[in-house]
């Protein structure tokens, strides 16, 4: 077991963490970036994208986050594979402990955990994940241009993500378990008057199905809950929209969050309720849950935290 002391401990390592990493490495605070379960978080699930800046060419997440995270140690910040398990939040230097046995003690804290979509666990969602199915429209949406999709969902998030992607595919089936949906009616309105979206109400998804080589989904098998009709619906791609969980747990009870559990920032900052602790990415932010977002506020984050440790020196 190892006792590891730095100014700047940074918990998570997607777009998030690791840019953090690479400002408070180019303050010449030597973070210390702990990897959490999954290196390069989400968006290494993501198999293509388009939309971040500076690639011309379509880019993996695997790749991006490669990348990110090579230019974060090469500019000095470590590191470290190891999942935070325990943190301490009361004084400073806080002190965190990681599944390892090692012990985190820092001066400042950048929490950038993330957030998990919320799953169906139904069969096929894990095989075809990143092959068909996704939990984020505007992150996937493009590739299934002129192609039939579902969204499964009946709250804001679902219907935004059918409005948007009836910009983009052919069809879209709205599935939803109830006869009526939770979002706002304005969006409601518009999503039943979109020729290019069909509901499909009081079902629920039973499976998803495809091909094996190549891999990639083909259909969404759906069961009616009233009638117990069963039809299975072609798809190339299904947009999963029945929530995110905020990877907070491990904070509970010592820091600021909402009722979801997402963690409360004050007003154009990413600092928290705890003078010394400052959050990043979708752990905060589950609006938008873009790559180039995250990494926007890790920047912020670790400008941030090199201004408080500027101040408290």
């Amino acid at each position: 077991m190892t006792e590891h002391r730095t100014q700047v401990l940074i918990i998570g390592s997607g777009p998030a963490g690791l840019t953090a990493g690479i400002y408070a490495a180019r303050a010449n605070r030597a973070p210390l970036i702990v990897s959490g379960m999954q290196l390069g978080g989400q968006l290494t699930t993501t198999s293509g994208i388009e939309n971040y800046p500076g690639f011309e060419e379509e880019i993996g997440g695997l790749e991006l986050m490669e990348r990110m995270q090579k230019q974060a140690e090469r500019v000095g910040s470590k590191l470290l594979y190891d999942t935070i398990t325990e943190a301490d939040l009361k004084v400073r230097p806080f002190v965190c402990k990681g599944d390892s046995g090692d012990t985190y003690i820092a001066d400042t804290l950048i929490i950038a955990t993330g957030a998990s979509p919320r799953k169906m666990d139904i069969p096929g969602e894990d095989k075809y994940r990143g092959f068909g199915v996704s939990y984020c429209a505007t992150c996937d949406g493009f590739f299934y241009r002129g192609k039939e999709v579902c969204v499964i969902g009946g709250g804001n998030t679902a219907v935004e993500e059918a409005l948007y992607l009836s910009g983009l595919a052919s069809k879209v089936y709205l599935i939803h378990r109830r006869d009526a949906f939770r979002a706002e009616k304005v969006l409601q309105e518009k999503a039943f008057a979109n020729p290019k979206i069909e509901m499909v109400l009081d079902s629920v998804p039973t499976e998803f199905t495809g091909t094996e080589n190549p891999l990639g989904l083909t259909a969404v098998k759906v069961k009616n809950v009233k009638t117990e009709e069963e039809r299975s619906i072609p798809a190339h791609g299904v947009f999963i929209a029945v929530g995110y969980r905020p990877n907070t747990s491990l904070f509970a009870g010592q820091i600021d969050t909402d009722e979801a559990g997402f963690i409360i920032t004050k007003p154009n900052s990413t600092a928290t309720n705890i003078d010394g602790v400052f959050s990043a990415g979708d752990v905060k932010n589950p609006l938008y849950r873009q790559a180039v977002i995250a990494a926007g506020s890790g920047c912020l984050a670790a400008l941030e935290a090199e201004k408080f440790l500027s101040v408290n020196e």
